[in-house]
């Protein structure tokens, strides 16, 4: 079921630390120690990651849940239309996630770059430290709407360097998982669209899962969504939910925006969402509008056209597990002929 409608300060681990969350019953490795017990129950546990620096290098360490999920949840994505006023783009992010929350929304996530319209010379000019004011805020109205926010994606600084870089908050305000984009949008079509992210921004050297009483969720960046392995991997650490806030352009949307989600989805037998600005065809760079959530059969529940609005998706969680029982794929992979890993967490 989809519908539409129209309309404790940051906390972060020391750098090179990775956190894992579970429930008393999914333990973590033995090398891993105790942090604290969260309200909500959930223990995080913390590792050095080898030859670790960096804040961006504390995605969940993960390995396939054992957590009794609850069987559905109402999900949002909010498409809303971007200013260059970033106080402005978070008052009015903040506002729509409190609409999406009266309308019972567990999961809650911004589009990429909510805080100034997507133009790859304007991440210098809208960088900010994490954490930072707009996190902040992102803090602030999770815990209000008890919720868990995915903070689309602002242009953070850290040691020098500009990241693109989505931030997740729990219902308690904490900053969950912080995932810096991994793939840079390096790409040219002549005569079409010319884009070289990586003459601006660094990439992120992790991937990023964080558990929540509904589902477990892996997270991308746009350009992140193209890279089936990622997918894989995070199918293989048992998310049951993949969120892309992104930002496609009028060349790649109408060509692969939905056939992507799509893949993903179809592939990895769980929901894909991606979740965009609304259109404005007055900024240099015009996005595909379009956020949409695609279920575990490859097939689109919910989608919006380029206009401003919340986007809303029942995910059901009892569909997902009937469609991976009925086409086992997982039992029948042939790991003695090839397997996809990942190579750090």
């Amino acid at each position: 079921m989809a519908s539409k409608r129209g309309g404790g300060a940051d906390s972060q681990p020391s750098a090179g630390v990775e956190a894992w969350c579970g429930t008393d019953e999914n333990q973590p490795p033995q090398s891993l120690a105790p942090l604290r017990l969260r309200p909500s129950g959930r223990r995080c546990w913390s590792a050095r990651v080898e030859g670790g620096v960096g804040g961006g290098r504390w995605a969940s360490l993960l390995q396939p849940s054992a957590v009794g999920f609850a069987e559905s949840f109402r999900l949002a994505l909010i498409q809303f239309h971007v200013s260059s006023s970033k106080s402005n783009n978070v008052h009015r992010a903040c506002s729509l996630v409190r609409e999406a929350a009266k309308q019972g929304a567990k999961i809650v996530s911004l589009p990429e770059c909510f805080t100034f319209p997507y133009c790859l010379e304007s991440f210098p000019d809208f960088v900010e430290k994490i954490p930072g004011e707009t996190t902040q805020k992102l803090s602030e109205v999770a815990k209000e709407c008890n919720l868990y926010l995915i903070g689309g994606s602002i242009s953070e600084e850290d040691a020098g360097k500009i990241y693109n870089t989505c931030t997740v908050f729990g219902p308690d305000g904490t900053l969950l998982v912080k995932h810096r984009k991994i793939h840079l949008f390096d790409i040219d079509i002549p005569g079409k669209i010319t884009c070289q992210e990586s003459k601006v921004l660094s990439p992120g050297d992790s991937v990023s899962i964080f558990d929540t009483p509904y589902c477990r969720v892996g997270l991308g960046i746009c350009y992140d969504i193209r890279f089936a392995e990622l997918a894989q991997v995070y199918a293989q650490r048992g998310c049951q939910l993949l969120v892309y806030p992104s930002a496609f352009s009028l060349t790649t949307g109408p060509a692969h925006w939905e056939l992507l989600q799509r893949s993903r989805a179809l592939d990895n037998q769980l929901y894909v969402a991606t979740v965009s600005p609304a259109r404005d065809e007055n900024v240099s760079f015009v996005v595909w509008g379009h956020s949409t959530v695609v279920n575990p059969w490859g097939e689109v529940i919910a989608k919006a056209g380029i206009e401003e609005m919340i986007l809303y998706a029942d995910i059901d969680l009892k569909k997902l597990a009937e469609i991976r029982e009925q086409i086992p794929i997982f039992k029948q992979k042939r790991s003695d002929l090839y397997a996809v890993e990942m190579k750090k967490f």
